[in-house]
Formats: C-alpha cells, sequence, structure tokens
C-alpha cells in the first residue's frame, strides 16, 4: 500500500530520527516532514512503532495515512507542490 507520512515534532534530535526511520523504511521524501512509498501492513505497523517510541506523545504529531495508487492519481497538486530535489523519480512517476 501506498503510505503517507507527515508529523510536525518539537524537538530536532528526535525529528532527524523520525526522518532517518522513515527513509529506512524506504519511504521518499516529499517535503522536509512528509515521505511517501509503499510498504506492508507490517512495515507500516513496525513504522508506526518505531516513531510512536521517538516521539512526545503530550506534544509532537504525526500522521500516517495509506492512499491507494487511484488516489494519489486524483490528489490536486498547486503551485510547486513538492521539492523536486528532495523527491525521487520513483514518486515523481506516482503523480504523473
Amino acid at each position: 500500500m501506498l503510505v503517507w507520512v507527515l508529523y510536525d515534532i518539537e524537538k530536532d534530535r528526535s525529528r532527524t530520527k523520525a526522518a532517518k526511520v522513515c527513509k529506512q523504511a524506504g519511504l521518499y521524501r516529499v517535503q522536509f516532514s512528509c515521505f511517501l512509498g509503499t510498504l506492508t501492513s507490517n512495515e507500516k505497523d513496525t513504522l508506526r512503532l518505531k516513531l510512536e517510541d521517538l516521539i512526545d506523545v503530550d506534544r509532537d504529531k504525526v500522521y500516517i495515512f495509506p492512499m491507494s495508487k487511484d488516489e494519489l492519481r486524483q490528489t490536486d497538486l498547486l503551485g510547486q507542490a513538492f521539492d523536486k530535489n528532495l523527491v525521487s523519480d520513483e514518486v515523481r512517476a506516482l503523480f504523473f
């Protein structure tokens, strides 16, 4: 399944670790705190547990949204949409 991970984490160290965990899970950075990629259900659960361990549940926010490829193709992108320097060709191919 396609998965979006978005987060708003206060502490720099935790935020950096969250980005590292997302990259290690095979997700591609779409924006600084936004990742997209394909995960199995088990990989998504593992990622959720790792991110949960990193955050302060009283202050930080993490969103993990599963999405189908058809739904992604229906997504509206406005303006620059994402930093093309941060996004792989594989992710760009999913949008177009």
